[in-house]
């Protein structure tokens, strides 16, 4: 029998994701606040309150569903993690030992300014699946009003204070269970996330003050003690309907179990592929995730003294970026600079055109024109018993674990290949242009095409 692990160590694993998606985007770089890049902050995963308004670009709830396959008296554990804004002003100490807002103090290590600071929230819930079958399990999230005041000291010199506001914020998360018709022992999960602050926007209000009373970054973990939550990505046979009746709205729920484990589900509202992982290469947190570790590094390494110093009296954790670019030895910047994820043996003898009649020998193995057998204008392939190639008119049925998450919006429009072509690994790519689109001509002239792999394609059938 296997020992049951407790809910913390199962979510162990997965919170080093969650923490990725938690602080994406959190401060960007160059890291200081008078940045432009960060005078639009929270871009994911933002509940305002409902009094903000419909239509306003912004919600205040996300929905999850997803399948689940729990043993006889298992318990399920969610748990909703989201930041806080936390508005930081600061003030300088006067003659008369009174203090007044500032824009900036000057230190000699950092430039403290105002700034909208991250406060980490969690709320927990823990319910078997006969609690869950019984009705809608609702769980409050309450986060009172607090003011926080700490003095600012410059060496043995006390010169203001940092004055830290956080408003209240409402909320339920409301948990259910519903069994799914036929012979499986399955059950569809919902899990709702829902801002109820009571904040109405007044007059000349809009997204800046309406963040005080939000739930930002808002992301949902659920554990099972016992069974296993069904891919939504890569469903079983059986599940593929179900799965598409699911409704998941500002959110994706991915697995993200311990070692390919499914007892874990993280959704998220960054779309992400079962079991993500961190690189391993990875320093430490830099929070602009759109960069590249190596370039982001070597940026902020780059930055002027002055620069560093605005960016350490920006946030702490913009402090914790600089400095940590600022001690990389140069044999971890080196394991930045690239990384093959998945490598498999290829045997068969010698690369192509190396002994091949026709082909001289100076010509490089990885040339398709220097193998005469290779043709993309006239090669074909097979695909669901007919042979394909240029010309030809095929439907698109992009894979969903290997393509671009744009390539989804072309799922059942028809193609006309251009090319068949085949790699030096012995995989095929079927090149297309796809139908009715106005710049296919160009694309064409330009050599520009869409690949797809051949079992991601089906001929059109001829009438």
């Amino acid at each position: 029998m296997t020992a049951v692990r407790p809910a913390a160590e199962r979510f162990a694993g997965a919170r080093q994701i969650a923490d990725a998606v938690l602080f994406e985007g959190y401060v960007l770089y160059p890291y200081r606040a008078s940045s432009a890049k960060n005078r639009l902050r929270w871009q994911f995963g933002v509940l305002v309150p409902p009094g903000y308004g419909e239509g306003a670009g912004e919600h205040p709830d996300q929905h999850t569903e997803l399948l689940v396959e729990p043993r006889r008296g298992a318990t399920l554990t969610a748990e909703l993690r989201f930041l806080r804004v936390q508005r930081r002003t600061v003030q300088r100490l006067r003659e008369d030992g009174g203090h007044e807002d500032t824009e900036a103090l000057e230190l000699s290590d950092r430039v403290l300014t105002a700034w909208d600071e991250g406060a980490e929230e969690r709320v927990e819930m823990s319910a078997t699946v006969e609690e869950l079958l019984a009705g809608e399990v609702l769980v409050p999230v309450h986060c009172p009003a607090r003011t926080e005041i700490e003095a600012v000291r410059d060496g043995e010199r006390t010169v203001g204070r940092t004055v830290r506001r956080c408003a209240q914020v409402d909320g339920v998360l409301r948990v259910r269970l519903q069994p799914l018709p036929g012979p499986y022992a399955a059950y569809r999960l919902r899990a709702v996330v829902e801002n109820t602050t009571a904040w109405t926007a007044g007059p000349g209000d809009g997204r800046e003050q309406a963040l005080p009373h939000a739930l930002v970054s808002a992301h949902l973990l659920l554990g099972l003690d016992s069974g296993s939550f069904v891919s939504m990505t890569d469903p079983p046979e059986w599940a593929k309907d179900a799965v598409a009746e699911c409704r998941n709205l500002r959110t994706w729920p991915v697995l993200a179990g311990d070692d390919g484990r499914a007892d874990v589900v993280l959704s998220s509202p960054i779309i992400l592929e079962d079991h993500p992982q961190v690189a391993p290469e990875s320093p430490g947190a830099l929070y602009d995730g759109t960069e590249i570790d190596e370039i982001l590094a070597l940026r902020t390494s780059a930055l002027t003294e002055q620069e560093k110093r605005e960016a350490r009296g920006t946030d702490d954790r913009a402090g914790a970026a600089v400095d940590l670019a600022d001690s990389l030895p140069p044999e971890v910047m080196e394991r930045l600079h690239g990384a093959v994820r998945a490598l498999r043996e290829v045997t068969g003898g010698p690369p192509a055109g190396a002994d091949v009649p026709g082909v001289r020998p100076d010509t490089p193995w990885w040339d398709p024109g220097g193998d005469p057998g290779v043709d993309p204008a006239t090669d074909r392939v097979q695909i669901d018993g007919r042979a394909v190639g240029a010309g030809d008119r095929v439907v698109l049925r992009p894979g969903r674990r290997r393509t671009d998450a744009q390539d989804l919006f072309l799922q059942g429009r028809t193609a006309l290949v251009e090319a068949v072509l085949q790699d030096v690994d012995g995989a095929v790519h079927v090149a297309v242009t796809v139908d009715g689109d106005p710049g296919a001509d160009l694309w064409r002239a330009q050599g520009r095409f869409l690949y797809f792999q051949p079992d991601e394609l089906a001929p059109v059938e001829e009438t």
